[in-house]
């Protein structure tokens, strides 16, 4: 057995400290924030709880589904009786499933370029994108500069945007076409990532997602070290790392980093990271995703016959979900706001634009919430950004071989490494199971 200290405290990190510790394994887990959860956060709203964060889980996510289980944190789901809506190019009109009714022509291009792109998913590599035929060029080009390529239509192209700023908090001029398809795929496909029904939005924790790392932590103790952010990783002559943080140090025989990659750039590792690992920190950049909720007395809008799911083609709220806990109130929209337009401005105007974006598309009865709260992830002082990695055009080829693999040592966890949902809370959960799985096999062959 050996002594590990894992950076981070999100699900991932707190994950692989609860499986090292399983195995017998003398575990402190390091965290910068005065929290436990990372990108995922729950809030209070009119005394609901709601997510900051990762809000959503659904089928095929078997990883977080059973940790879920396992702690008693209970699901319920999400609500999607009624029309949804959709306001495009100034009005609104209602519609069912995921494509939302437009002409005969822009649904042929929709299905037309839905089809090219899953056409592509099937050649990419999850595991080794870098490999796949034709990866230079899959990785040369934006998902914006691929649309263009093929001639998606306007509605397209605007539907893909809203699909990119969602997933990676990015537009689709700033993500690269390998990471696209090879997001979607690892996500079981398109319909997989973007449905309610069957898909990735279907279910919620009735106390948020956070309350799962909580009990983790709980189950850990005194091993969980709050306010305590790693700042230097140093590797021995004789390999023993230690690593510090502003008033500690800790001695490890292996050390798991459970950060988004672009956060390892603020660890000083010492001796310095072969140059791959080092660039690859440069080059793997967060997005930057922004989130808006009101409450009302009741949930109005399934009065009208809507589901609360919606979209816009206009900022700063593009889509929206119904998070109300039932009929009887309160009633809770959750509404996605564009991060470049919506985090620079003052509290109060936050309000007003996002209460305004709901406004549009559910009544004037939306202007009047008995609540309000909304968090921009791209302003937190520590470890900013999310919801993931939005990696852009050249990255994978280059810098893709050094985002999970270990180095004298040291082993990478997070949502972004993991092979299988990719980005999404099962992402984070597998590859902390999977960095803890290949430290107790390291320390087992070290003897």
């Amino acid at each position: 057995m050996g002594d590990v200290v894992v950076v981070g405290a999100g699900f991932a990190g707190l994950t692989a400290a609860r499986e090292l510790t399983r195995l017998g394994h003398d575990v402190v887990v390091i965290e910068g924030r005065d929290r436990v959860g990372g990108r995922s956060y729950t809030g209070d709203l009119a005394g609901v709880p709601v997510d900051l964060g990762a809000t959503f889980v659904g089928p095929t996510q078997d990883a977080v589904l059973q940790l879920a289980g396992e702690l008693d944190c209970k699901r319920v789901k999400t609500y999607g009786q009624g029309r949804n809506l959709i306001r495009w190019r100034g009005r609104v009109r209602r519609y069912r499933s995921t494509v939302p009714r437009l002409s005969v022509i822009e649904l042929l291009d929709v299905s037309r370029i839905q089809w090219r792109f899953e056409r592509i998913c099937r050649k990419v590599s999850v595991s080794r994108p870098w490999s796949s035929p034709g990866a230079a060029y899959l990785d040369d080009i934006s998902l914006d500069r691929w649309l263009k390529s093929v001639h998606a239509g306007a509605s397209a192209r605007d539907l893909m945007a809203i699909m990119s700023r969602v997933t990676w908090g990015a537009e689709p001029d700033e993500v690269s076409l390998l990471h696209a398809v090879r997001y979607v795929k690892a996500a079981g496909g398109l319909g997989r990532m973007l449905d309610v029904e069957g898909g990735a939005q279907q279910d919620r924790l009735v106390a948020g997602t956070q309350q799962i790392a909580l009990r983790m932590a709980d189950q850990l103790g005194d091993r969980v070290r709050l306010g305590a952010p790693a700042r230097q990783i140093t590797t021995g002559p004789d390999g023993t790392l230690t690593v510090a943080t502003d008033t500690e140090s800790f001695p490890a025989d292996a050390v798991v980093v459970a950060i988004p990659p672009a956060h390892r750039a603020g660890i000083d590792f010492d001796p310095p990271l072969p140059a791959g690992y080092h660039e690859l920190a440069r080059h793997w950049p967060q997005g930057r995703l922004s989130k808006a909720y009101a409450a009302y007395e009741t949930p109005f809008w399934r009065r009208n016959g809507c589901s609360g799911e919606a979209l816009c083609d206009e900022g700063p709220v593009f889509i929206t979900f119904d998070v109300s806990p039932n009929d009887s109130g309160p009633g809770i929209l959750l509404g996605f706001t564009d991060a470049r337009t919506f985090d620079p401005l003052p509290a109060e105007r936050r309000r007003e634009v996002a209460l305004a974006g709901f406004a549009a598309l559910f009544g004037d009865a939306a202007r009047k919430p008995i609540d309000y709260l909304d968090h921009c992830w791209g302003t937190e002082e520590f470890a900013p950004g999310g919801p993931t990695a939005a990696v852009p055009p050249g990255s994978w080829t280059q810098f893709g071989p050094f985002l999970s693999a270990p180095v004298n040592g040291i082993h990478w966890a997070g949502t972004e490494t993991a092979e299988v949902w990719t980005g999404f809370l099962d992402g984070a959960v597998r590859s902390g199971r999977r960095a803890a799985a290949d430290v107790d096999q390291e320390l087992a062959r070290r003897g």
